[in-house]
């Protein structure tokens, strides 16, 4: 069960730290470490391990430190690196690699920020095309950033403004004659008018041009009364309620054409597209284009992962923010696990063993025979053994027998003894959101089936169990950068050993078992303690009647006291490898014509 009290399994191992500290470079780098002298710290300790290699406290000290500083430079330079300093976060994942050479994640971290500098070169550029007015070089070395980092802020602000200066040529902003027209306060009253007559006063009173296609059905009842309205809110409800859509021609006229695919398809401009998706599923990704953004011409490449949509680049842009929401990569958490077996045995024993037995009997015999070089016999020795004979004995050779005692006939026992045994296991895994991860370490132990079958015979299998520590956590990375954290914690032990029949052979395991939920900040550790077996034996072995005699009666027995406690401590700390962030805030998208593709 998780408990507040963080440091209590560094009390257990007080008595080691506290001779450890003897030696003068220990000492010396734990007060470089308490003034934030990591380096040096380290290094005094790392000399002190060298010195004394067998000192269990300095050297898991030593472990301790040296996790504590890395953990503390990878997480300085992932915030330097966030906040786009890079020649910190280098100095940083220097830092971790100096303390552990091979890290997968410094190494990782480095690598990174070279792609990160070079980002910065392609969007420097890009910025430079657009303020030429190259929309597609620009754009192209958005793209290449963003094939490589979709979540890149700087290139998703990038691509909104390329996005933002496309728009504005395709569709160019009114004038301010068709402005100040669409803008006018008007007050109409039509009761079952045909739809080219509302248009017709439109026209007189705004003073634009309205076209009609030829499907536009110009005897359709309109029913209006609104006063003191802008022209440009009446136009659109006109437009929305009869089915209909509009398209600019010049300063002063409009296209009005039936809102349905096939008109849209020969008024508004299509552009292809192309997705390269690398988190996600292409099935998944077209069915939400086509729920969301309702486009008609999208395919599907399972081989390549890619997406294709053909549409309006209204569309286009609504289906790159979809993308963008959905290949996201999943969140990864490193768990950190350190399990401590703490079992401390005490064994006290005093008292005399006598012996259990006391006989008369007939002993084997040992006979030694001693020869010379050249084989003549020189003399015969015959002792008796230390065993009786079988058998029965002669009645009539009763002075053969021997008086015997058993071994040892007397022995005095005073003892002792204490051990405290300390058993770390400090596995590291990594796994992804939601993802169950295991962790085992022991050992599997054979276990043999027979099987008689008639007029077959008798088979065997052989099935292994898994004995020992056996972790399994399911972690849940949230936006906030915490992680819930599912945790099954089993310790296993063989109790002892059964025989079955037919020479098989099974086992008696002692289990103890704990299972939990919790949520942890990033970096949190989080101690699990509280699994005890504790055993206690007595006994008493003594001579009948003497032994039971109070206080002398010691002196005619021995007494065993034997205590063993087990505890098993459990410390765990998740650290977010890569978590998803928010997609940014942008306007929302005129997506009325999503109504009109049906």
């Amino acid at each position: 069960m998780p408990f507040s009290v963080r440091f209590r399994p560094l009390l257990l191992l007080l008595p080691v730290l506290l001779g450890a500290c003897s030696h003068p470079a220990f000492r010396d780098g734990l007060r470089a470490l308490n003034e934030g002298r990591t380096s040096e710290g380290i290094a005094k300790l790392e000399k002190a391990v060298r010195d004394e290699p067998r000192d269990p406290g300095m050297k898991s000290e030593l472990i301790r430190q040296r996790e504590a500083a890395l953990a503390a430079a990878l997480d300085a330079a992932e915030r330097h690196r966030a906040a786009g300093q890079t020649a910190e976060a280098e100095a940083a994942f220097r830092r971790a690699l100096a303390l552990e050479p091979a890290n997968a994640r410094a190494l990782q971290g480095l690598e990174q920020i070279v792609v990160d500098r070079r980002h910065a070169g392609l969007l420097q550029q890009a910025e430079q095309l657009l303020g030429k007015g190259d929309l597609l070089g620009a754009e192209r070395l958005v793209r290449i950033v963003r094939a490589q980092d979709p979540r890149h802020p700087a290139a998703r602000r990038l691509q909104l403004a390329v996005d933002a200066r496309r728009e504005a040529e395709e569709n160019p902003p009114a004038s301010q004659a068709i402005r100040a027209a669409l803008a006018k306060p008007v007050v109409l009253e039509f009761r079952d008018a045909s739809l080219k007559s509302v248009f017709e006063v439109l026209s007189r009173s705004s003073g634009l041009n309205f076209v009609f296609d030829k499907d536009v059905k110009g005897d359709t009842k309109v029913t209006l009364f609104v006063r003191n309205s802008p022209l440009e809110d009446i136009l659109q409800l006109i437009l929305s309620t009869n089915q209909l859509a509009r398209r600019q021609l010049n300063d002063n006229s409009f296209l009005i054409y039936p809102a349905n695919a096939a008109k849209a398809k020969e008024y508004q401009e299509l552009v292809v597209r192309s997705f390269y998706l690398t988190n996600t599923d292409v099935k998944q990704a077209q069915n939400l284009v086509k729920t969301v953004a309702k486009s008609k011409d999208v395919f599907a490449d399972e081989k390549l992962n890619l997406l294709i949509v053909k549409d309006t680049p209204e569309a286009i842009r609504l289906v790159e923010r979809l993308i963008d929401s959905l290949d996201l990569a999943e969140p990864e958490v490193m768990l950190e696990v350190e399990v401590l077996e703490i079992t401390r045995s005490r064994l006290n024993e005093f008292g005399v063993d006598w012996p259990d037995s006391v006989g008369l009997g007939r002993l084997t015999t040992d006979t030694t025979t001693a020869t010379t070089s050249s084989g003549t016999t020189v003399a015969t020795t015959t002792t008796f053994g230390g065993t009786l004979t079988a058998g029965f004995v002669n009645a009539e050779k009763l002075r053969d027998l021997t008086t015997f005692i058993a071994n040892p006939a007397f022995q005095l026992n005073i003892k002792g003894q204490n051990a405290d045994t300390n058993v770390l296991a400090n596995p590291r895994i990594r796994v992804k959101n939601r993802d169950k991860a295991k962790i085992h370490i022991g050992d599997k132990l054979p276990v043999f089936t027979t099987t008689s079958t008639a007029n077959v015979g008798v088979s065997a299998n052989v099935t292994y169990l898994d004995v020992g520590l056996k972790l399994e956590v399911e972690p849940n990375v949230t936006l906030d950068d915490e992680v819930s954290i599912k945790v099954g914690l089993e310790v296993s032990s063989i109790a002892r050993e059964i025989s079955g029949p037919s020479s098989s052979l099974a086992y008696q395991v002692g289990t103890r078992s704990a299972s939990t939920s919790l949520r942890l900040r990033n970096g949190e550790t989080q101690v699990l303690a509280g699994l005890i077996s504790d055993e206690e034996r007595k006994s008493t072995s003594h001579v009948p009647g003497l032994g039971e005699i109070p206080v002398i009666g010691r002196a005619f027995g021995s007494h065993r006291d034997t205590a063993v406690k087990t505890e098993i401590v459990l410390l765990i700390t998740p650290r977010i490898v890569r978590n998803i962030h928010r997609p940014e805030m942008t306007r929302p998208m005129d997506v009325a014509h999503d109504a009109r593709r049906d």
